[in-house]
């Protein structure tokens, strides 16, 4: 049961829902000179809710040595952070305005397939 949809409703009274593209990460290309770079799914539309980070949020963040702006989103659906065993980057959002966002971390996750994520993100350089 995805009690954030539940609730959605009431909490977007005050902040809205938005649209936003995200490309799941698909780990690394590695060109012939043997540098690599992060390789990405085609993007996909869905509704995202920013937010501040929590005092909690940012405990939980805090060994991660993340520079810039920070803040959190929940997105229907199951996202991914940074996963270096797993040779992943990080799914990269893009919101309404073109700026770019990468997941560094899922803060919460309530379910794979009907549920929710809360995850922190950082926006990239140049956007």
């Amino acid at each position: 049961m995805n009690l954030h949809q539940i609730v959605s409703g009431a909490v977007s009274a005050i902040n809205p829902w938005v649209t936003a593209s995200i490309q799941m990460s698909a780990g690394y290309t590695t060109a012939a000179d043997g540098s690599r770079a992060p390789a990405y799914a085609p993007a996909v539309s869905v509704q995202v809710q920013a937010q501040a980070l929590t005092y909690k949020d940012l405990m939980q963040i805090d060994g991660l040595n993340l520079n810039g702006e920070k803040k959190a989103l929940y997105i229907n659906g199951n996202w991914e952070g940074v996963s270096r065993p797993d040779g992943k980057g990080g799914d990269l959002i893009t919101m309404p305005d073109g700026s770019i966002w990468l997941i560094a971390q899922v803060l919460e996750n309530w379910g794979d397939t009907d549920g929710w994520v809360k995850v922190a993100v950082v926006k990239q350089d140049g956007n």
